[in-house]
């Protein structure tokens, strides 16, 4: 498997959102926390505490979004 890269998930003020997800995509989910636990189920962090990190670091990484938010500074 590769390197997982989500590591820091900061305790911020939160603003609740309600998703819905395929029954599929939220298994998936589980199964990426326990990966990023390294398969210790005791320490395994909850979907709801890794989603935001994961769109944030989507955010992060998306080049053409980055240079679409600096032209829209720039305006």
């Amino acid at each position: 498997m590769t390197r997982i890269s989500l590591a820091d998930i900061t305790d911020e003020k939160p603003v609740r959102l309600t998703v819905d997800m395929p029954a599929k995509l939220h298994r998936d989910l589980q199964d990426y926390c326990i990966a990023l636990s390294k398969g210790a189920t005791a320490a395994v962090p909850s979907p709801e505490r890794v989603i935001p990190a994961m769109i944030e670091r989507f955010i992060a990484s998306d080049r053409s979004y980055a240079r679409e938010r600096r032209q829209l500074r720039r305006r």
